[in-house]
């Protein structure tokens, strides 16, 4: 921890002092605007050319100097040396491991050695970054001090990452390869064969193409064989084996340069093939994982220089009891279904994980952890986790983690998308790095003068989750925190805390657009609560729609969930579904009574719930009630015997959570509650679009209808079929509003 805090205080100081010539200087690089030395670069290796570029590109941008690249095998006096080649065999690579990597300054040289991989551009990126004072904050968004002359003291480090994969999320991934070799991350597509990367089982044995012949392929349970795109394997069948090896085979062979492939179970849970052989297995083995982990095996004997990755994932998140994965098995083991308030082994959820993981590393020192650090339901939602990011990097590592994946989903106008990716991956990079260093670091850099009440903003939010006890969960919805780290006096006082930030940098275009960048959340998360309260300030909120609007436009907000809705959709249907509509509704408070109850804790809501006039979000945890496996049937009963031509009822579109359209709606009227006569039935299609709806299925007489009671029957889909990941076990339905006019 002191070795942290220390690091990053030379990183601020040296940051100051790096331009100027120091007596103690063993190196100059530049002086007065003219280079006093070239780059070699001793080898043709990828990692060692993009050294040199980044480094030259750097010291350009500093001193306006432009040091010659040159391909050699012999340097002078000012040189920077790049590579494992001649004269750097004075410099031995010793015990660094891949993308480790040593400098060392001797003879008025500078040489940038490794242990392989892209050891040599991460030596040049800590060179600018430590000893030249550059500091590299998001997509082309970097500071640094310029200088007419740049000389380096007398340095000897080395460094070796504590995982050999770093993976994370960030948009400027994908536009800014400057970004990702700064942040020394790798993409699935760098190191898995063929881009094979999780949920591959029906790539590699489409269902398209077997399932109607060969069901026997595919998992067995409830009764019969479930062949479809969701679907697992039967891991007991011999054939199964011998065509994904066939397939593994080609895919290898056709990238002969990667090492590793992904051979891991379709999305979805309680999926797994319970036939006889390999409910056999599992049964022996303790857990679901045993079938998969002798199927593997097997596989990776036919492979022995290869690697084979495969999840830990929901029902094969716990380890077998006896079988062992062999050393060439990947174990990617993911932490989906735990809370992020505490660290991973301070709540129950967490410690269900950490048991699994200390299950795995007994048994396997091979393992890749999947963690997951953002609100994928609502990427523009505060999600105050940094408390705890350090902490699960270190168990990972202490548990034989030696690949991680930090699924932080940073999208652009996401919760601190920038800040998040920075420090996630100077953890994973070195996991004893102080957390609230790092942060200090960032917000200097990135807000300049805002950067005090930024902070001030992150505790103040971080104390208000945890005293509220309430859990931060993947999948929330703001209305989940309105009355704990959302209530209106925090949100109060966040908003002074911004207004503050923006005037600390009203006269710097750049940090204030950072800032009011980072604010969004907020102002999406005040919008989206508004939405459930009864009172609403219309006339305030129309305003605030309209600046979200404006700022997510501006800031080229893509999506504000994993299911890519857009912000301009969010506003467009926030106007049409959440504002006033004005429209008298005659079933407005009435009384309903369920004929087929709703499903576990929907049942209480649910008796007011479909009348009072607010509707629903993406989450369905509030305003919603749900039937589960079931069709549905209930009674509206209007007080009085009324006139109307239009009845309609809303419904959840949600995949992702297992959540889809009813099959039909059939409305029926009565006089006495007792005897009812059909008014219409509407039918509604299949729809497989992953994006999260709101669908009215509503019945439009010609003619008026005079009743009291309106039954409203509900087909609903039941079971998943065979295209979605819950494959042959129960979906779920959601309405949140009958409407009568």
């Amino acid at each position: 921890m002191k070795y942290s805090i220390i690091y990053f205080l030379l990183l601020c100081t040296l940051a100051a002092e790096a331009g100027n010539r120091d007596a103690a200087a063993t190196v100059v690089i530049v002086e007065n605007g003219r280079p006093q030395g070239r780059i070699i670069v001793t080898t043709r290796a990828a990692a060692d050319r993009q050294a040199a570029v980044l480094l030259q590109d750097f010291i350009r941008r500093i001193s306006g100097a432009t040091p010659e690249i040159r391909y050699a095998n012999t340097a002078r006096k000012g040189d920077i040396v790049v590579g494992n080649g001649v004269p750097n065999d004075r410099v031995p690579a010793g015990d660094l491991t891949e993308d480790g990597f040593r400098m060392t300054s001797t003879d008025g040289l500078l040489r940038i050695v490794s242990g392989g991989g892209k050891g040599t551009a991460y030596g040049a990126v800590t060179l600018l970054e430590r000893f030249m004072g550059v500091g590299y904050w998001g997509e082309g968004e970097y500071s640094l001090t310029p200088a007419a002359t740049i000389a380096l003291p007398a340095l000897d480090v080395a460094e070796n990452p504590a995982f050999r994969h770093r993976q994370s999320q960030n948009y400027a991934m994908a536009s800014d390869p400057i970004y990702t070799t700064w942040m020394r991350l790798e993409s699935p597509g760098d190191v898995f064969a063929g881009g094979y990367w999780v949920h591959t089982f029906d790539r590699l044995l489409p269902s398209a193409a077997y399932g109607e012949t060969h069901p026997e392929y595919y998992s067995y349970f409830n009764g019969r064989r479930h062949p479809g795109k969701a679907s697992q394997w039967c891991l007991s069948n011999p054939d199964v084996l011998e065509i994904v090896t066939g397939k593994l085979d080609s895919i290898f062979k056709a990238n002969p340069d990667r090492h590793i492939i992904s051979v891991s179970q379709n999305d979805g849970n309680y999926t797994n093939c319970q036939c006889e052989h390999c409910k056999a297995t599992d049964e022996h083995e303790g857990a679901p994982s045993g079938s998969l982990i002798h199927f593997l095996n097997r596989l990776a004997d036919r492979f022995p220089d290869r690697e084979i990755s495969t999840l830990a994932y929901l029902y094969t998140m716990k380890p077998p009891k006896h079988v062992k994965p062999r050393p060439n098995v990947n174990i990617m083991l993911c932490s989906i279904d735990c809370d992020r308030e505490v660290s991973l082994t301070e709540n129950a959820s967490g410690r269900e994980f950490v048991e699994a993981i200390e299950g795995w590393s007994r048994i396997s020192d091979n393992i890749f952890v999947w963690d997951y650090g953002i609100n994928f339901d609502n990427y523009l939602v505060p999600f105050p986790n940094f408390h705890i990011l350090a902490d699960n990097i270190r168990l990972f590592k202490k548990n034989n983690a030696t690949m991680h994946f930090s699924q932080i989903a940073g999208v652009r106008g996401g919760d601190f998308a920038e800040m998040r990716t920075w420090i996630v991956s100077k953890l994973m990079w070195n996991p004893a790095c102080d957390t609230d260093s790092l942060m200090s670091v960032f917000l200097n850099g990135y807000y300049g003068a805002a950067a005090p009440y930024i902070y001030r903003y992150v505790k103040m939010i971080e104390g208000a989750l945890m005293g509220s006890g309430q859990r931060l969960w993947i999948y929330d919805s703001p209305v989940s925190h309105k009355h704990g780290m959302l209530k209106p006096a925090l949100m109060r006082r966040y908003a002074a805390l911004f207004d503050r930030a923006e005037e600390a940098v009203a006269a710097d275009s750049i940090r204030l657009a950072r800032v009011r960048r980072t604010r969004l959340p907020l102002l999406y998360s005040e919008l989206d609560i508004a939405r459930t309260e009864t009172a609403m300030d219309v006339a305030g909120i129309e305003q605030k729609l309209t600046l979200f609007e404006q700022r997510a436009t501006l800031f080229d907000v893509p999506m504000i969930n994993e299911r890519h809705n857009s912000p301009l959709e969010y506003a467009a249907l926030y106007r049409t579904r959440y504002l006033p509509r004005n429209e008298q509704n005659l079933a407005a408070g009435a009384a309903v009574v369920f004929l087929t109850p709703p499903t576990g804790r929907y049942a209480a809501p649910g008796k007011t719930a479909l009348t009072d006039g607010l509707y629903g979000g993406a989450t369905f945890g509030e305003s919603w009630i749900g039937w589960e496996g079931a069709d549905a049937a209930f009674v509206v009963d209007l007080g009085a015997a009324k006139t109307f031509s239009e009845i309609r009822t809303d419904f959840l579109h949600q995949l992702g959570a297992w959540i889809l359209l009813p099959r039909g709606v059939r409305y029926s009227v009565s006089d006495d509650g007792a005897t009812f006569r059909e008014a219409g039935a509407i039918e509604q299609p299949e729809d497989r679009d992953p994006k999260v709806k709101f669908v009215e299925l509503a019945l439009r007489s010609p003619k008026p209808i005079t009743a009291r009671y309106i039954k409203v029957e509900v087909s609903g889909t039941n079971i998943c079929p065979h295209w979605h990941y819950g494959v042959g076990h129960p979906c779920w339905f959601f309405i949140d509003e009958v409407v009568v006019k």
